[in-house]
């Protein structure tokens, strides 16, 4: 028996949605449900408020025009996540930001398959777009992986040290990490 069609998504005119490895899912803001924000904030918010000491208003406004990847253990529990800003009519490149993993699964390998995912998401709908990044500049080597190269000078943003880094229009192809569907 073939399982019924699934239901159209709330932003169907958009282009399709990609194939993401087991564990994650990409949702627009209006597709979470409360218990899936609250566990979204709750882990940006251990990660980058609590853990990282640095107060500042983490539910910036800015969720509801995002994309949000989100991976989940076994169990359900969200154990890393990325927002996504797809180009529009503000700005002509993607941003990936908020990129997070729980403490416990620092070490694994998630984080290099959470932005993989990501990459694979925005191969699938913005391809050629550049892509950019504010990232904690003691990552600088580790976004390098990717193909990210940093754009100016770091910077302080809420008392940490950042910089912004670009991912350049059509170079996502050939610097793509491996898979997120590798073991």
């Amino acid at each position: 028996m073939t399982p019924p069609p699934a239901p159209p998504r709330a932003d169907a005119a958009a282009p399709p949605w990609p194939d993401l490895p087991p564990g994650f899912s990409l949702h627009a803001f209006t597709e979470l449900d409360p218990n899936a924000l609250y566990a979204i904030l709750a882990l940006r918010q251990r990660v980058f408020v609590v853990e990282q000491d640095c107060v500042f208003l983490d539910a910036d406004g800015r969720d509801a025009e995002a994309l949000h990847l989100v991976h989940r253990t076994r169990s359900g529990e969200v154990d890393a996540y990325a927002r996504l800003f797809l180009p529009s009519t503000a700005r002509d490149h993607v941003e990936l930001g908020r990129i997070v993993t729980a403490p416990e699964v620092r070490g694994t390998g998630l984080g290099k398959h959470l932005v993989a995912a990501a990459l694979d998401a925005v191969a699938t709908l913005a391809p050629g777009a550049p892509i950019h990044i504010n990232a904690q500049a003691h990552l600088d080597r580790w976004y390098r992986r990717f193909g990210f190269e940093p754009v100016g000078e770091p910077y302080l943003y809420d008392g940490i040290l950042h910089l912004a880094m670009t991912l350049r229009a059509g170079a996502l192809t050939a610097a793509r990490a491996p898979s997120a569907r590798a073991p």
